[in-house]
This record gives structure tokens, C-alpha cells and sequence, in this order.
């Protein structure tokens, strides 16, 4: 893929392509999570995995991270649903004919807000996925002012009003999983301290068939060390099973 992809407010969005463009079959597009990128360790090698299992990979940064358009004050889950609609939308218009969405952490709730409501994502993947929204603000930003502080003390990430209130609007995605019928796969490590394992069972437990779940022991958030290996594995092993 070689478009410009503009989201809702014609913000460009960054993104790699990973595959073979003549294979229009099934692309998996994998988002990230709060003050990440499309260039984190664990994109950049899930996606080169898959281009090496034969899946075409796109990895794009939400608008206002990384080298995407727009201002990370502004970023939100909600606006980021809007992000993903437009990154579907030039997968269709390149004439995709299957869309697997791959989200991490906070893009894992983009996943499953989007999921719900459009059709054309007919596979899911939640990574270490955030499933109570309001909770994980309080609990990891609590302490900090909106308008004043930072996210985990990362300057270029300030911590938005805008931010906050659509956490709280949201308070979680379990609501939404009756709206998911789709193949869905929740990988969460054991030893995650951003977003506890107790949230990806959880979601699991209230996810309607057909469901798998894969509980990685001791691996953390980000999947460092041997946890890259072992989720890669874990998401081709899945998506060749639901890729005919």
C-alpha cells in the first residue's frame, strides 16, 4: 500500500506495510497502546513475523503519536475508533477482502469498540488489553493534574482533560462484547502490571464464541524477552487457523 491515509480530520496517519501487495486476500493492521507508536519492539516484530508466516501486516500510529498528524492532547479512544474506520477504509479502497485488526493495550479497547460496530473487521486480536478504561486512568494518572501533568512523566505525552473524560464515558468494553461475533484472540501475560491478566480473563469470560484465550506465564506488558517469541506464536499459530 503506497496511499496517503487521512484520518476524520484530515490528519495524515503514519504506517508500514508489511507483505505482498498483489495478495489482497486477508491484512491484519496492528494499533498500539497509550504514548506508543507503530515503531515499538513488539509491532515492528509481530508484523515481520507475519509477512514471514505469508499474512500481509500493516502497523500505523494513531493521530497524534509517532510521526502520524494531529496533536496528542487530542488523542482519545473515541477519536482513535475514528482512526482505525480510516485505516479500514484504504484497506477496502486497495480491495481487501478480509481485515484482521490486531490492537495492544489501550488499542485493544479501540479494537473492541470498533469491532462492534463495523463489519468489515472480521477477525480480532487483543494484546494485553485494556478493558476498564476509567480504572486504568485513575490507577496510572490519578496523581497527575490534566492540563499540567504527564503520562508516566513522558513530556511529550501531557495528560489531557479530553483524555480523561473519554475514559470515563467509556468506564469499559465489556458492554460490547454482545455486539462481537466475530473469531476474537486475547493474549495477556501473567506478570503484566500496566493492565492486570485478571482484565483479559474477564473480557474472555464475557466474549461470545468463537473465543480463545492464551495466558503467557511471566511475560509483562510489552512482551520483552522470550514474551515476543511466545505472542507471535501464539497470534499466527491463530490466524492460520481463521485465515481460510
Amino acid at each position: 500500500m503506497h496511499l496517503e491515509i487521512l484520518n476524520s480530520s484530515k490528519e495524515t496517519l503514519d504506517y508500514e506495510f508489511h507483505g505482498d501487495p498483489s495478495d489482497t486476500s486477508l491484512l491484519a493492521i496492528i494499533g498500539h497502546g497509550v504514548t506508543g507508536n507503530k515503531d515499538r519492539p513488539w509491532a515492528i516484530a509481530l508484523a515481520e513475523a507475519l509477512e514471514k508466516a505469508g499474512f500481509n501486516a500493516l502497523r500505523f500510529s494513531f493521530s497524534g503519536n509517532g510521526k502520524s498528524g494531529g496533536k496528542f492532547e487530542d488523542c482519545t479512544i473515541s477519536k482513535e475508533v475514528k482512526d482505525l474506520k480510516s485505516i479500514v477504509d484504504a484497506a477496502e479502497e486497495e480491495g481487501y477482502h478480509r481485515i484482521c485488526y490486531i490492537g495492544h493495550s489501550m488499542g485493544a479497547a479501540v479494537g473492541v469498540l470498533a469491532t462492534a460496530k463495523d463489519e468489515r473487521i472480521e477477525l480480532l486480536v487483543s494484546l494485553a488489553g485494556m478493558v476498564h478504561t476509567k480504572k486504568f486512568a485513575e490507577r496510572e494518572f490519578g496523581d497527575q493534574k490534566p492540563g499540567e501533568g504527564c503520562m508516566w512523566e513522558e513530556e511529550g505525552c501531557p495528560l489531557s482533560q479530553a483524555f480523561v473524560d473519554d475514559m470515563n464515558k467509556i468506564d469499559n468494553v465489556l458492554a460490547k462484547t454482545e455486539k462481537i461475533e466475530v473469531p476474537w484472540l486475547i493474549v495477556h501475560g501473567d506478570a503484566d502490571d500496566v493492565v492486570p491478566v485478571e482484565e483479559g480473563q474477564e473480557i474472555y469470560a464475557s466474549a461470545y464464541e468463537p473465543k480463545e484465550i492464551v495466558i503467557l506465564p511471566g511475560v509483562d506488558h510489552v512482551f520483552n524477552g522470550d514474551g515476543l517469541g511466545q505472542m507471535t506464536e501464539a497470534v499466527i499459530s491463530w490466524l492460520k487457523g481463521h485465515s481460510l
